[in-house]
């Protein structure tokens, strides 16, 4: 490992990684939504 990472730059690429694999998951479990249907809730989320 180089020695000019620091633990926090290791912290951070695992949350990323972590951030990551939820995603996935939670696609390939059906909770999610197109792209369309996101600016849809974006702009009602925005409006209010």
């Amino acid at each position: 490992m180089p020695d000019e990472k620091t633990l926090e730059d290791i912290q951070y690429h695992l949350y990323v990684l972590e951030k990551i694999k939820r995603g996935q998951d939670d696609i390939d479990n059906g909770r999610s939504c197109s792209h369309q249907e996101a600016k849809e809730k974006l702009s009602r989320w925005l409006s209010k």
